[in-house]
């Protein structure tokens, strides 16, 4: 009887061991014929995300994977090795989702700093500009816009009066990078912020500096497949209608200024006009010139 029992048990730790070995040979049979496949595919090993990443998420060994990719079409600056992608505490520069591969132009260098300057063109510039509800279209312009920077000053030269205003076109198609200190391009929700950065280059750059400090800034938000650029005009209040500067024809007598007597030795008062003080207009007929006074803001 007790030597039954033994051969039971012998045979049951023989069945085990196989059982162990099968298993660890499926597994690692499982490991050799992935990488068999990736051989006879001409597959190679990237590293992609396996979680999605927002600006300034660190990478980390949890939400990266490796996984086969055509080897004809790899992208320049994928990781091969999770180790690799992790080294020096990179983080993710702008928003990656689940399986896109990840690439040494989307996330930081070694040292894992989410500057802004780590995705600008060399060529390119990042320059701020303060804004509010009303400049800024009351929140919508988020991080990825595409938007035309306009400037409101007063009119120059002699004549011209703090209400005298024109605006123009500073910037047409530049791209906001961030508001405020929001630089996710997930983040759509509208959100009034004080200060918009946008990407130019270096004479946008200038233009923009230059602007801010002669007048207003003001963005308006564009289609981003919109291209077409350099079809602007210079808007005063001219244009606006009512409160313009053009004197109707119908309405020119009224503004003729009245006849000045002026005495002289004890003669006939002899009529002459007021010279016009401010703004005026000469009118021509024939040989004859008249002149009009023009009050300011559409007033006669």
């Amino acid at each position: 009887m007790g030597g039954r029992n033994l051969l039971i048990i012998g045979l049951a730790v023989f069945v085990g061991l196989i059982a162990v070995f099968l298993a660890n040979s499926y597994f690692t049979g499982f490991q050799e014929d992935q990488e068999r496949q990736a051989e006879a595919n001409r597959l190679e090993r990237i590293v992609v995300a396996s979680q999605e990443f927002e600006f300034g998420t660190p990478l980390t060994t949890t939400n990266l994977q490796l996984v086969n990719w055509p080897a004809s079409s790899v992208p320049q600056g994928a990781f091969v090795s999770v180790e690799e992608a992790t080294r020096g505490g990179r983080v993710a520069l702008r928003p990656i989702v689940i399986g896109e591969p990840i690439l040494s132009s989307k996330v930081s260098g070694e040292g894992g700093r989410a500057v802004l300057s780590a995705i600008l063109p060399e060529e390119l510039r990042a320059v701020s500009i303060p804004v509010n509800q009303v400049s800024g279209v009351a929140g919508f312009i988020r991080a990825g816009d595409v938007v035309d920077v306009m400037l409101t000053r007063q009119i120059p030269g002699d004549g011209a009066d703090s209400s005298d205003l024109m605006t123009n076109v500073v910037l047409e198609n530049v791209l906001v990078l961030a508001i405020d200190q929001v630089r996710s391009e997930n983040a759509t929700d509208p959100q009034v912020g004080q200060t918009a950065t946008v990407q130019t280059d270096m004479v946008g750059a200038q233009k923009l500096t230059l602007a801010r400090q002669v007048g207003s800034l003001s963005l308006a938000l564009r289609n981003v497949e919109n291209q077409d650029v350099g079809a602007t005009e210079v808007v005063t209040k001219s244009d606006l209608g009512a409160n313009g500067f053009f004197i109707p024809e119908t309405r020119q007598a009224a503004v003729a200024p009245a006849p000045v007597a002026r005495s002289g030795g004890g003669g006939q008062g002899v009529a002459s006009t007021r010279p016009p003080s401010g703004p005026s207009m000469s009118i021509v007929r024939g040989t004859e010139q008249t002149t009009y006074q023009v009050k300011r803001n559409g007033g006669w």
